[in-house]
């Protein structure tokens, strides 16, 4: 895709995309360890598995001796210290003040249940115009339910929004709803996780660079006087 991108609402996914929520979840990780007697973990590496949720995390830990109950005690730990640690990512805050400025329609998306992103968005003070959780739909990312039902919620089509992700999956289910499809390479990616290879629309490598894109198609859609900054972002290579 190359041009301006459509932005009659900006959806973001939450975890390693709008809000680093890696802090709470490694903190709930090494808890549980610690709970086995076990020493704690590298936070990277906990990091490289925080998008595969809980039960990942669960075997992560524990290993062989990860069953449902200690997966109760993880995600308990977890509400337990909601927000304590996590934090809007530093350099998105310019993005944030546009889509406030001009009352623009946005919202998240996530396969995170509501649980737990109600009370996160609570304590970071994040109060989007919709949110839309994994336990709100059938079928969670990467099919397009949730971010459909995102879009009729803010009054417009699927084709009207971008969607921003830091995994395939939320690629996969942008381009199914219609959505444009914003890849970030700061998110929580695996050693083996290249962005280029995800199909995106755009690509952006820091918040910073995601703030500049953005900020520049919100100030051209309300002034239609701002120049793009075509450093800040590239388009997917038709090649």
């Amino acid at each position: 895709m190359t041009g301006s991108i459509p932005c009659a609402a900006v959806l973001f996914d939450l975890d390693g995309t709008l809000v680093d929520t890696a802090p709470d979840l490694i903190h709930a990780t090494n808890l549980l360890r610690e709970r086995y007697g076990l020493p704690a973990l590298p936070d990277d590496q906990v990091r490289a598995e925080v998008s595969m949720g809980g039960r990942a995390l669960t075997r992560l830990a524990l290993g062989e001796a990860a069953d449902d109950l200690a997966l109760e005690q993880l995600l308990a730990d977890y509400a337990a210290c909601l927000g304590e640690h996590s934090q809007i990512f530093a350099g998105l805050e310019p993005l944030l003040a546009q889509l406030r400025l001009h009352h623009q329609p946005w919202g998240i998306v996530t396969n995170k249940e509501r649980r737990f992103a109600e009370p996160l968005l609570a304590a970071l003070s994040l109060e989007p115009p919709t949110l839309v959780c994994g336990d709100d739909v059938a079928k969670a990312k990467p099919h397009p339910e949730a971010l459909i039902a995102a879009a009729a919620e803010l009054e417009v089509t699927p084709e009207q929004c971008c969607y921003i992700g830091d995994h395939r999956r939320d690629m996969d289910a942008a381009h199914a709803s219609g959505m444009c499809a914003i890849a970030v390479g700061y998110g929580y990616l695996s050693p083996t996780d290249d962005i280029r290879d995800w199909n995106a629309d755009r690509r952006c490598d820091t918040p910073a660079q995601l703030s500049a894109l953005l900020t520049t198609q919100l100030k051209q859609r309300y002034s239609g006087n701002a120049s793009v900054n075509a450093s800040a972002c590239w388009a997917e290579s038709s090649t």
